[in-house]
């Protein structure tokens, strides 16, 4: 394995670790001690990663010569009945580990305008730009056990109960889908977007 991926999956756990974290800190922060109580309030890695979907997936995807790198870290549990706000509780939490990454990005985008770094440290921290957006972006897509599923329960509100279903049915089918030919079309935004920050 070169030298290159390995650092990409060293990012890409680095950045799911602070996603998950943001997910616990924000129900903590309205009301759902659920998160700290699990002891997920950490950047302590082995409170975080899933062995699948943090290490084995993105390691064969890389072998494998994959166009896209893919990982997860173990979902942060929360109560939604916990949170002060019931409608829009759960999409708040949600949006917090994308947002995260978005800040992440930003940072390390800022940095590389304004601070002369090896070319090592250039290809390092522009891979912490590309990886945080990409997983901003594909976590904001409305299917579970993504986050943007969150967000689309909580503006649907009432009429969400038969999307509800349909979803928790059919997630992992159309979660496969959507990964195998999906991706393109929300490559061209994670591209805009890395051009927009680093460009």
């Amino acid at each position: 394995m070169q030298i290159e991926s390995i650092i990409f999956i060293v990012i890409l756990i680095m950045s799911v670790i602070v996603h998950e974290l943001a997910h616990g800190y924000a129900a903590d922060t309205m009301g759902d001690p659920t998160p700290r109580l699990s002891g997920r309030l950490t950047l302590n890695p082995i409170a975080h990663l899933d062995w699948f979907g943090s290490i084995l997936l993105p390691v064969f995807l890389v072998i494998t010569g994959s166009p896209f790198l893919v990982g997860w870290a173990k979902p942060v549990p929360f109560n939604p009945y916990n949170l002060r706000n019931k409608k829009w509780g759960g999409a708040i939490v949600a949006v917090a580990g994308p947002l995260s990454n978005i800040g992440l990005a930003v940072i390390f985008s800022v940095i590389l305008k304004f601070v002369t770094v090896s070319a090592f440290m250039y290809s390092f921290m522009s891979g912490i730009v590309i990886i945080n957006i990409a997983l901003a972006i594909f976590n904001l897509v409305p299917i579970p056990p993504l986050d943007g599923h969150h967000i689309l329960y909580a503006i649907l509100g009432n009429h969400a109960y038969k999307v509800k279903i349909f979803l928790q049915r059919y997630s992992i089918i159309i979660l496969i889908i959507f990964i195998m030919y999906g991706w393109k079309f929300i490559s061209p935004i994670i591209s805009w977007l890395y051009g927009l920050l680093l460009f």
